[in-house]
């Protein structure tokens, strides 16, 4: 666990070292999770160490405002959060690095919008459970005003701590104040949505990962079809908790994908001596 400063912000950050025997060549793989109530802890025995163990250097760390990270005011639109990603990776030395990012619910669309951003870094995707469509984005503003209003002037915290749930109360004060004291709400609600273009300017392989009773599926069909080197795979009897709620399944189809990608990038590298034009 280490903290490290980019831009103007101090991010809690990870790393995770690949084993022994792997290819030091192999793309960093990134993890971005999702909103509010989520940091980097979700991911880390779930995923994170699996892909770790299997020869992948791992990077974790908590968005802006979630976690351990600062919470400033304001910045919680994608394309900051898209300029924290690679300021962080300039910080930590790894600026020149290619990429697989894996995105769990809404870190699967700031994933998204980093590789259409930066195709010469992005050389893969994973993307579980991520929210694409202008509903989602609606639906999601509507759910976290409620939300903030249930939380404001709340004695919830303070009773979760009489209680001696020091983790619940955390992830709850950390919630009202992204909700009612920065302009998460605000930025969500102005939030860019994906068009079939920009699916097909999408060039680097990506897995699609959804419970078969997520209301996310057509939004998953559509880049899927419109992205050359995109595959969906649907887990039968799950919804939107992909990550919490399913098995060793999860975890192979990521290792594999993560696998053929690094050895298609591989296979991109020029070799050592060979002439590059």
């Amino acid at each position: 666990m280490a903290f490290v400063h980019a831009g103007s912000l101090r991010f809690h950050v990870q790393r995770l070292p690949a084993a022994a025997a792997a290819d030091p060549g192999r793309p960093l793989v990134v993890f971005l999770h999702g909103l509010v109530v989520d940091n980097l802890s979700s991911f880390y025995c779930p995923v994170a160490l699996p892909v770790a163990r299997a020869g992948h250097e791992v990077l974790l760390y908590d968005l802006r405002g979630h976690g351990r990270t600062e919470r400033p005011a304001e910045g919680y639109d994608s394309r900051s959060a898209v300029r924290d990603l690679f300021a962080l990776l300039g910080a930590l030395g790894l600026g020149r690095r290619q990429l697989h990012l894996v995105g769990n619910s809404y870190g699967g669309t700031l994933a998204l919008h980093a590789a259409l951003a930066r195709p010469d870094l992005v050389t893969g995707l994973t993307l579980l459970e991520p929210p694409l469509s202008g509903a989602w984005v609606e639906n999601m503003v509507d759910t976290l005003s409620a939300a903030a209003l249930s939380l404001e002037d709340s004695p919830v915290p303070a009773e979760l701590l009489g209680l001696r749930l020091r983790k619940a109360a955390h992830l709850t004060a950390i919630a009202d104040e992204l909700l009612n004291r920065t302009t998460l709400i605000d930025d969500i609600a102005g939030s860019r949505t994906f068009t079939p273009a920009d699916y097909a300017q999408l060039h680097c392989p990506a897995l699609i990962v959804c419970g078969e009773h997520s209301e996310l599926v057509p939004g998953a069909r559509e880049l899927a079809r419109h992205a050359a080197r995109a595959s969906l795979r649907i887990l039968p009897g799950l919804g939107h908790d992909v990550l919490k709620e399913s098995s060793g399944a999860l975890r192979e189809s990521v290792r594999e994908h993560l696998d053929a990608t690094a050895a298609a990038a591989a296979t991109a590298r020029p070799r050592a001596g060979a002439l590059v034009r």
